[in-house]
């Protein structure tokens, strides 16, 4: 399993990386391999909403389930990658790259101090 030591991870399974108050989101490898072959992707938001912490994201389905994505981060969503919508299964293959899903203005930098590093996470993720 691939925990990137660069970025925050949140217990639902999304990970954030910030640079200049731009935070990136996506779903983790434990994620994408707990859901095994992605085949839709739906996004609940668009350009220029203003979310908070928790708000639904997306939903993803694979041939084993469906998973809700929800913000780790509060904010403006500034991109969405709409290639994943056309191509799903990139989050199989490169969910910390190619595989992102948007990216927010972050409102409030505090929040991700709730989130944990990468050891956090990946004894989180064994202990499951």
């Amino acid at each position: 399993m691939l925990v990137p030591e660069n970025l925050k991870y949140q217990k639902t399974d999304e990970w954030v990386k910030v640079e200049d108050g731009i935070a990136t989101i996506g779903i983790t490898d434990y994620a994408q391999d707990s859901l095994s072959d992605v085949v839709f992707v739906e996004f609940e938001i668009d350009v220029d909403d203003e979310v908070k912490v928790g708000d639904s994201l997306a939903t993803i389905e694979s041939v084993k389930a469906a998973a809700e994505v929800v913000f780790p981060v509060s904010g403006k969503v500034i991109e969405v990658n709409q290639t994943i919508v056309d191509t799903p299964e990139i989050l199989n293959e490169s969910p910390y790259t190619e595989g992102w899903l948007v990216k927010v203005q972050v409102s409030d930098e505090s929040e991700l101090e709730k989130l944990m590093d990468a050891p956090a996470y990946d004894a989180y993720c064994q202990d499951r």
